[in-house]
């Protein structure tokens, strides 16, 4: 029943990865840049949450809304400060302006929210229920539908929406994009807003599973940029199976090894996948203009 319950939780800390994962192909496929403060975004999500619906007291439908407008913010923050300036001229400065963006972030919300963690309340993170005889919490079932769910929509959004045909055009070819109309600017922003709001999700959902605090973003960030190269940055669908291997492999070594051994096994296991697949288990080699 041990391994059952350690299937449970790497099911639903791999889709979370997944999720927060899928935010680094949105901008990588539209800008070839990242956020590296996406592991920030994901704190922002628990921390706004608990913010506006514990301490403020609003009605939980108005909380969410406003913690994901409030990520969505931070996101096009991060491009037009921290992203467009160098890009545009052909830096990649941004990648540690990311980094010290994220940093800035951690510490502002330690000063205002405060070190100790704190418990997000929840429903379904209150009491276990029995799975085939393992004790789980049912947000533990719901996460890895709500992470499908999403990844589903964002095809659907991207393949079937005048907005989303929009973004892939500036993924072939930026150029011919802009001479159709469309504004280049204004969708990378976009992409930047919501690989923000995808990591806020993520934070709401895994917040009641955790204590929310300032520094809960920085592994996640980590562990969600590992996946995302392993599932291949330009595969939203192998990013997420990428997603869903980790968390498994991660839970399985906690439950059969210890904690102690997690870190070190988990990250050997991704560096030689790596090592055999150097653009991702389910990437593919970028062509080569001659």
């Amino acid at each position: 029943m041990l391994i059952l319950s350690a299937i449970v939780s790497g099911l639903s800390l791999g889709s979370m990865y997944g999720l927060i994962a899928l935010g680094f192909h949105t901008t990588y496929t539209v800008s070839y840049a990242v956020n590296f403060a996406q592991g920030s975004c994901v704190m922002l999500g628990a921390v706004l949450g608990y913010t506006f619906w514990v301490t403020l007291g609003l009605p939980l439908p108005l909380a969410i809304a406003a913690t994901l407008a409030a990520c969505a913010l931070a996101g096009l923050v991060v491009e037009r400060a921290l992203v467009r300036p160098f890009t545009a001229r052909g830096s990649s400065a941004w990648l540690m302006a990311t980094v010290a963006g994220g940093i800035v972030l951690d510490n502002a919300v330690m000063f205002t929210f405060g070190k100790e963690p704190r418990a997000f309340p929840s429903l379904l993170a209150r009491t276990p229920v029995d799975l085939f005889g393992a004790g789980v919490y049912p947000l533990q079932l719901v996460i890895p539908v709500v992470g499908v769910a999403i990844a589903l929509g964002l095809h659907v959004l991207l393949r079937h929406t005048a907005r989303g045909k929009a973004l892939l055009a500036v993924v072939q070819n930026p150029t011919a994009a802009s001479l159709m109309g469309i504004d280049v600017k204004r969708v990378v922003a976009l992409a930047f807003a919501a690989s923000a709001v995808l990591a806020g999700i993520a934070g709401l959902l895994i917040a009641p599973l955790l204590a929310v605090s300032s520094d809960m973003g920085l592994m996640f960030g980590i562990k969600a940029f590992a996946v995302a190269i392993l599932g291949g940055m330009g595969s939203a669908s192998g990013i997420m199976l990428a997603g869903f291997a980790y968390g498994l492999v991660e839970a399985l070594v906690t439950s059969m090894l210890g904690s102690s051994y997690t870190q070190i096994l988990v990250f050997l296991a991704v560096i030689a996948a790596l090592a055999l697949a150097p653009d991702g288990l389910f990437g593919r080699a970028a062509v080569k203009k001659v």
